[in-house]
């Protein structure tokens, strides 16, 4: 963000190029296929497994040391031996994402609330403004200075109000705040995962199935190609680069959804699947468009174990049967 010794710029600089309208018309495109396949509505087994991915993903890339297999059991309540700190930023996150339609993304004061809880028992002023100067030092080298500690709340009130008021769309919004709030550096500890945490809950607004889409996986498999959108962005003055990075993730996020490998799935996960879905009535062609790499053989006799299993009934013969959820 720009600053002046006069004013404080409100809107964020960036620029619109056309590698960034080509990816919003990509992910646009894979959304209403996600929809249109009623993968917006994951099973619930799904759900939690994408949870798990996104909590330690955004964990790793700040250091946490708890796997996958321990962020399952703190999340079934289980105890797990680990470092102290690591198992606590895990319970506050659970906390979090499970909780997440309590935010409002929008909402400053929600914002601040959030990082009270996410970083609860781990530093002191959780849920405050830094009342100090800070940098981000990589070996010796300082790679980047945060803006001083009197302009954050001004800083932060005008990147609410472009969230707010600006026209633009949700995608690049998103993208914005999250570069925006990393480069104000608003807080002592804890802005990489306010950050990822931030532009979810920005995108879950518009778009339901981000609540269930880690792509903080990915941003993790890769954490310096995320650093480096963010270097190049503050080095450029504007947040162009780190959009179009962000964008990139997000793209391939959907698409590994919609490329989902149904072969791995048995009959009874197919089935369980489907009918968490709730489609009241559907064909055997509305199963095969969930299902992509199954054989119409397939199909029919998941649908005839369904039927047999009394989770839906079936009316008509030949092309013109349908089924209806029990």
């Amino acid at each position: 963000m720009v600053l002046s010794n006069d004013s404080i710029k409100l809107k964020p600089p960036y620029e619109i190029t056309p590698k960034i309208l080509k990816l919003i018309t990509s992910i646009s495109e894979k959304i209403g296929e996600v929809n249109a396949n009623y993968l917006n509505r994951p099973s619930p087994q799904l759900r939690k497994q994408n949870r798990i991915k996104t909590i330690h993903s955004s964990l790793k890339i700040e250091g946490n040391s708890l796997s996958e297999q321990q962020i399952t059991a703190l999340l079934e309540h289980k105890r797990v031996i680990g470092p102290k700190k690591d198992v606590l930023e895990v319970l506050n996150a659970i906390a979090i994402y499970e909780n997440s339609n309590n935010y409002n993304p929008k909402d400053e004061k929600h914002f601040l609330k959030a990082h009270r809880q996410l970083m609860k028992g781990l530093i002191d002023d959780a849920g405050k403004y830094r009342n100090q100067g800070v940098g981000i030092v990589k070996g010796s080298n300082v790679e980047h200075m945060a803006p001083p500690y009197e302009n954050v709340p001004h800083l932060m009130n005008d990147l609410f109000n472009y969230l707010n008021k600006d026209q633009e769309i949700q995608l690049i919004k998103s993208c914005v705040f999250h570069y925006e709030m990393e480069f104000i550096h608003p807080f002592m500890d804890g802005n990489g995962r306010m950050g990822r945490l931030w532009q979810t809950l920005i995108l879950m607004e518009k778009y339901p199935v981000f609540e269930f889409l880690p792509f903080e996986t990915l941003i993790s498999k890769d954490q310096d190609k995320y650093y480096k959108a963010l270097s190049d962005s503050d080095k450029s003055g504007k947040s162009t680069i780190f959009i179009e990075y962000m964008l990139e993730v997000i793209e391939t996020s959907i698409t590994e959804l919609l490329n989902f490998n149904n072969r791995s799935l048995n009959q009874k996960d197919r089935l369980e699947y489907f009918t968490s879905l709730n489609k009241v009535e559907f064909s055997r062609k509305d199963y095969m468009n969930v299902f992509k790499d199954i054989s119409t053989a397939t199909a029919s006799r998941d649908l005839k174990e369904g039927v047999e299993q009394n989770l839906f009934e079936r009316t008509g013969k030949k092309n013109k049967t349908t089924y209806r959820l029990i």
